[in-house]
């Protein structure tokens, strides 16, 4: 049974540093690349950050460039999500999610194209 277990939300103040985990079981982890995905109240899932297989590829949404870092632990099946200078609008549920490698990391930005979730875990940041 495939688990990914999202872990390290809670509430900060603006400017504040958290760092996110996501361990993984029950899969191949070098077989997945890993994303992160946001969903604030009433809005869409929207992608956050993803890391390839091997951690040579990375993407970013533009909203979080420079200020958020994935990284990938393949010996301990975990990929993390270090966030700096946290804003207000960074408060969502943040979910990990696994994306079949040999999809092609061309579709790493969609959510539909994952295989795996997390149960997600929430970021609260005040101003």
């Amino acid at each position: 049974q495939v688990q990914l277990v999202d872990s390290g939300g809670g509430s900060v103040q603006g400017g504040a540093s958290l760092t996110l985990s996501c361990a993984a079981s029950g899969l191949i982890f070098v077989n997945y690349d890993m994303g992160w995905f946001r969903q604030a109240p009433g809005k869409a899932r929207e992608f956050v950050a993803a890391i390839s297989w091997s951690g040579g590829a990375l993407d970013y949404a533009d909203s979080v460039k420079g200020r958020f870092t994935i990284s990938r632990d393949n010996a301990k099946n975990t990929a993390y999500l270090q966030m700096n200078t946290l804003r207000p609008e960074d408060t969502a549920v943040y979910f990990c999610a696994a994306h079949n490698r040999f999809s092609g990391f061309r579709t790493i930005t969609s959510f539909q194209r994952y295989a795996f979730w997390g149960q997600g875990t929430q970021v609260t940041v005040s101003s």
